[in-house]
């Protein structure tokens, strides 16, 4: 079942398994894992080996689901899971 981009600004990405597209800082670009810490402004990311710390407007990452996966620019995701899904209405 194809998720709704729409949706997914107002769930929580802990978690969830993702990888980040683009970036400002290169070195993160290709980085998948887990998302085991979201703010405000951040995700932290564990790939296993290391958590790396991701801001959120300067990346755009793709929410890997079992059967489906789905892109999103980070600066839709900028706030709390329950801000973001009020901003949506």
């Amino acid at each position: 079942m194809k998720k709704n981009p729409r949706e997914i600004l107002g769930l929580g990405l802990i978690g969830k398994n993702v990888e980040v597209i683009t970036s400002r800082n290169s070195a993160l670009v290709g980085l998948r894992g887990k998302v085991v810490e979201e703010t405000k402004n951040t995700l932290t990311i564990n790939s296993g080996s290391k958590e790396k710390k991701i801001i959120k407007e300067q990346a755009e990452i793709k929410i890997i689901f079992k059967e489906d996966s789905i892109k999103i620019k980070g600066n839709l995701l900028v706030g709390k899971p329950e801000e973001r899904l009020k901003k949506k209405r």
